[in-house]
């Protein structure tokens, strides 16, 4: 069981910048499949980034590429997501999620992942 606690959200205006983290318990990150996924209202979840448990690899959803970089510790088991740039249209839930298991465009399916956080707030105000 993996349980996952996420921090860090909160309100800024377009341009600005914030550092989710996320803490996680029950299972080592380093041996785990990490990523972010988001909501926003009225929308369904999306994919926002992963970070595999092989070499650390990285994708990230074509919208946030650039501007967003997904990181973890695994000496203390957190995981990260730098966010800059930020637009209103990034203004969502945003969500960790761990142990999903497969491909590239696996990992981008919220599906494929068995264990989520409870969710942190962003807004991004004009």
């Amino acid at each position: 069981q993996v349980h996952l606690v996420e921090s860090g959200g909160g309100s800024v205006q377009t341009g600005g910048s914030l550092r989710l983290a996320c803490a996680a318990s029950g299972r080592t990150l380093s041996n785990a499949n990490m990523a972010w996924f988001r909501q926003a209202p009225g929308k369904e979840r999306e994919f926002v980034a992963t970070i595999t448990l092989n070499y650390g690899r990285t994708y990230y959803d074509d919208f946030v590429k650039g501007r967003f970089t997904i990181s973890r510790d695994s000496a203390t088991n957190m995981l990260y997501l730098e966010m800059n740039n930020l637009k209103p249209e990034d203004t969502a839930v945003y969500y960790c999620a761990a142990d999903a298991i497969g491909s590239e465009a696996t990992l981008r399916l919220e599906l494929a992942w068995p264990y989520w956080g409870q969710g942190t707030q962003v807004t991004v105000s004009a």
